[in-house]
């Protein structure tokens, strides 16, 4: 690694659109952490980024974990000595069904904890090495499922009927604006992305776009220059109301 290399960890990247934008950011000539819980997913998916020419390397992490976080920051800290850019981007759907009348509230506990609480644990814990970047980048992955614009928009399907996971994009959203208020001061923009209905793992390979093309939007946002914007959310064709 050089001294000048950009470094950048994905959490939840060992399949999916995460895989595909450690891959993007890799073909840039970064070093790429892919964060990911199985250790045997994780190794395999380094192998195969590195096989095309990535310098990519293992993180374990499980989001909801404050010991695993806290070893995933002492690896980059060790690695790296600091952190350019973080994709929070590891997430769940929570499960079905998720109708509001008859959900499980543990269902509604597992996505939030997961995707919001984790994205804070996993941010505040890197935000020491996040710091020592000449131009440090945090990309939430978000969707636009969790716009209560589109969702109460006359004539706009947007996602099934969803309590737990369109709220926890909802909450991560807000999340994202309460970063960008705190940290306007600094030289740390941090944004939200909505990668579109992509077919992965998450919907059992339902959606109409490609991991790849789900990844450009976060690329994008990794990549902003210093004076790009923050605390907004962004899709491909633009910005997406809160």
């Amino acid at each position: 690694m050089s001294e000048r290399q950009t470094i950048a960890l994905v959490t939840g990247a060992n399949k999916g659109i995460g895989y595909e934008i450690a891959a993007g950011l890799g073909a840039l000539g970064w070093g790429v952490g892919v964060g990911a819980r199985s250790e045997e997913r994780r190794e395999a998916a380094v192998a195969k980024l590195r096989a095309d020419g990535v310098d990519a390397f293992g993180v374990p992490l499980d989001v909801t974990d404050d010991a695993s976080v806290a070893a995933a920051v002492k690896l980059i800290e060790d690695r790296a000595g600091r952190l350019d850019v973080l994709v929070n981007n590891a997430g769940i759907t929570g499960g079905a069904p998720q109708a509001p009348t008859t959900v499980d509230p543990a269902t509604v506990r597992a996505a939030v904890e997961t995707n919001v609480i984790g994205v804070i644990r996993v941010t505040n814990a890197m935000l020491p090495l996040l710091r020592r970047s000449a131009s440090p980048r945090i990309v939430n992955m978000s969707s636009s499922v969790g716009s209560l614009t589109l969702q109460t928009t006359p004539g706009t399907e947007i996602g099934p009927i969803a309590v737990a996971y369109s709220p926890s994009k909802t909450f991560l959203n807000a999340v994202t604006v309460q970063y960008a208020k705190e940290l306007r001061d600094t030289n740390i923009l941090i944004n939200a992305a909505c990668p579109g209905y992509c077919a992965t793992d998450l919907n059992g390979f339902h959606g109409v776009r490609t991991p790849e093309q789900g990844a450009a939007v976060a690329i994008r946002l990794a990549t902003l220059p210093d004076d790009g914007p923050t605390g907004e959310f962004f899709d491909d064709a633009g910005t997406v109301p809160w």
